[in-house]
C-alpha cells in the first residue's frame, strides 16, 4: 500500500556519510517534533534526479525554511558512499540537504514507492515523490505520475505548504 496524507511515516534506518564514514540514521529520530520535506528519486547521478529534482530543492531551500521547514531530506536506493559523493557533486551538502541512502530499499518498499525497469538496469528503485511531514505524519504527498519532475519538485512542494 502506498503512503498517503494522514499516515505516519514508517520507521527506517537509513545511512549517510559522516565525518568518520558511514553513519546509521533513524528516520523517526529525524522526524520527531519537526517539520520535514522528504523527497525520493530513482538514483544518484541519474539524469532527471541530478539536473532537475535535487536542484529544485536547492533553489527552494531558503523559502521552505521560511515556511517553517526544519530539514529537507533526499532518499534514494543507494549506499552512503554514493549519496555522499552525489551530495558534493550537486551542491546539496552545501545547501544543507540531507542525502540519505536506503541501501536495501526497505523504506522505499514500506511506503509503496518501489519500482523496477530491468531494460534500463533499474531494479528495486524508488519512484519519484515528495512529501511534507509534521512530527512524522504526512501532511502533503506528491507522487510523480510519470517520468518528469513536476509535482514532486521543490517549487510544487513550496506552493503546497
Amino acid at each position: 500500500m502506498t503512503i498517503s496524507a494522514g499516515d505516519m511515516i514508517p520507521e527506517a534506518t537509513l545511512s549517510r556519510m559522516g565525518a568518520n564514514g558511514p553513519e546509521q540514521v533513524s528516520l523517526h529520530a529525524q522526524l520527531k517534533g519537526r517539520k520535514v520535506v522528504l523527497f525520493g528519486l530513482p538514483g544518484a547521478f541519474t539524469g532527471t534526479c541530478s539536473t532537475m529534482h535535487v536542484p529544485s530543492f536547492i533553489r527552494t531551500q531558503a523559502a521552505l525554511a521560511a515556511k517553517g521547514v526544519d530539514e529537507i531530506i533526499c532518499v534514494s536506493v543507494n549506499d552512503p558512499f554514493v549519496m555522499g559523493a552525489w551530495a558534493k557533486a550537486t551542491g546539496a551538502d552545501a545547501a544543507g540537504i540531507a542525502m540519505l541512502g536506503d541501501a536495501d530499499g526497505s523504506f522505499t518498499k514500506a511506503i509503496g514507492m518501489a519500482f523496477s525497469v530491468p531494460a534500463i538496469g533499474l531494479y528495486e528503485r524508488s519512484k519519484r515523490y515528495a512529501l511534507y511531514a509534521v512530527d512524522g505524519v504526512v501532511q502533503v504527498f506528491h507522487p510523480e505520475p510519470a517520468t518528469g519532475c513536476e509535482i514532486s519538485s521543490g517549487e510544487a512542494m513550496l506552493a503546497a505548504i
